[in-house]
């Protein structure tokens, strides 16, 4: 079948004028190396080829009958651009109109205005979220040239600019080049509504620098910062429409459900923590210092950050029985210049949705309150009393925690489970946590308080993790295939 169609000419008789032609042949949708925009559409105006690429083939079909519909009107097409008559005078008239009206907020100013408002009112993390979002599509939102700085410089360059108290500032000199060009080659915020611009945008949204897709939680993660920034440009008078909300947003799978193959068992996670007391120089005390922190993580169920800012104060840890850790805070760890202290590790209550001063009470069972107080006893309090600290009472690191896990794993698992996801990071002793209670038969609703999670997604998170649920559903429908007599 020919990849070609040529229109049935409704049109009146007559000739076009000057730099137009009737002589429109439309081809069909075609699918081309390329992975921002993998869909063509090309066509012939006066023996001139012209060509339009998209992202999805709904948007190449839907330009396609655009095109058909106006070579059905009998509309001349223009040459030099094929477009039809009437898109051209449009186009023409919106930059007159344009040409008229204040000049748009270009990009880079656009990001710092709207960072610097909402600075004070959002945690490091939110922060840095933010930025990540705004300086990935900073890459569409910038004219290219054969010496346009690399990606790389270009996204660390707005990351560095929108920071309120580097304004006024010299970038560093590495990333002095791109920032220049970053504030003077930016395209104004009104080019979003241009359907190649924002679909470069959508792009840079999906993917990583080297063209490999990103991760389902980066890809949400950046769409909610453009999104929330799109609806101020609409808000200040930028934007008339977010353009965002008429886009289909990217399918992908679900980054939340938990890996079985992640999970350790009982004896694994004690040899786990055994292992971590082995890390470390002569006198092993680096790995000696976050036993107790890995155990937090896999008999409490505390995330790292919350295990990072745990107190003594905090902590109900009698000679006998079950004890209590009453979780106040946590210190997610973020850069320096996104958190007010100066610190790496930010303040921030437990959850985004609760107020600063609530607690979360989680009971411990004895073989943790065990775990602490020998900690305790062999290291003392940190500063500000936090029970876990470096080996100047600083705030244990995540870097930290990573290298002695890493470690940890080569002397507690054989090779094959060294190179397995198993217990892969520190994280993983949460899964294996909540996991484990929710096999013992704890309802899901009091695991998520203990956990700080809702029950909506305990559920949707580790429903593949409960045992006994497919011999169950098995068990089901072998007594309704008896029941039908439908049994071999």
């Amino acid at each position: 079948m020919s990849t070609t169609e040529v229109t049935p000419a409704l049109r009146p008789h007559g000739e076009a004028r000057p730099g137009y032609s009737l002589d429109v042949r439309l081809w069909k949708v075609t699918k081309v190396d390329r992975k921002a925009r993998p869909y063509q559409l090309r066509w012939v105006v006066g023996g001139k080829v012209s060509s339009a690429t998209f992202a999805t083939s709904a948007l190449a079909e839907s330009r396609r009958s655009e095109l058909r519909q106006a070579m059905r009107r009998g509309e001349a097409f223009e040459i030099a651009s094929g477009q039809p008559e009437s898109e051209v005078r449009a186009a023409a008239e919106a930059v007159a109109t344009a040409a008229e009206a204040e000049p748009s907020l270009r990009w880079f100013e656009f990001c710092r205005k709207y960072v610097a408002g909402r600075w004070r009112m959002s945690a490091a993390k939110t922060r840095e979220g933010m930025a990540d979002g705004l300086a990935a599509v900073a890459l569409a939102m910038v004219k290219r040239g054969d010496d346009a700085p690399d990606d790389k410089d270009l996204r660390l360059a707005l990351r560095w600019g929108i920071v309120p108290a580097n304004a006024g500032e010299d970038p560093p000199a590495e990333l002095k080049a791109a920032y220049e060009w970053l504030t003077t080659e930016d395209r104004p915020v009104t080019d979003l509504v241009d359907v190649e611009v924002f679909e470069d945008v959508v792009y840079r949204l999906s993917y990583r620098l080297d063209g490999t897709p990103a991760a389902g939680e980066t890809y949400r993660r950046r769409r909610r910062a453009l999104n929330t920034a799109l609806e101020h440009a609409v808000a200040v008078g930028e934007l008339l429409e977010n353009p965002l909300q008429g886009a289909r947003g990217k399918r992908v799978r679900s980054g939340g459900v938990v890996d079985r193959r992640v999970l350790v068992n009982a004896v694994q996670g004690r040899q786990l923590l055994a292992a971590v007391s082995y890390v470390g120089s002569w006198d092993r005390s680096r790995g000696r210092r976050l036993v107790a922190f890995y155990g937090v993580l896999y008999y409490a169920g505390l995330r790292p950050a919350e295990a990072v800012g745990l107190r003594l104060s905090d902590c109900h840890l009698p000679e006998e029985g079950w004890g209590t850790l009453t979780l106040r805070e946590t210190r997610p760890v973020s850069g320096k210049q996104w958190t007010d202290s100066g610190e790496r590790h930010d303040r921030r209550g437990l959850m985004k949705a609760r107020e600063s001063d609530t607690d979360r009470p989680v009971p411990i069972p004895p073989v943790l309150v065990a775990i602490l107080r020998a900690h305790l006893k062999e290291f003392g309090t940190a500063k500000e009393g936090r029970v876990f600290g470096n080996e100047r009472g600083g705030v244990v690191g995540s870097s930290t925690y990573w290298r002695v896990w890493e470690e940890a794993r080569l002397f507690a698992l054989p090779p094959d489970r060294v190179e397995s996801p198993l217990a892969g990071r520190p994280y993983d002793l949460r899964h294996a946590c909540i996991t484990r209670w929710l096999n013992a038969g704890v309802p899901i609703a009091e695991v998520a308080r203990r956990v700080g999670n809702s029950p909506e997604v305990i559920h949707r998170r580790y429903h593949g993790c409960i045992d006994g649920h497919e011999e169950a559903a098995n068990a089901k429908i072998a007594r309704a295939l008896r029941e039908d007599g439908d049994v071999a």
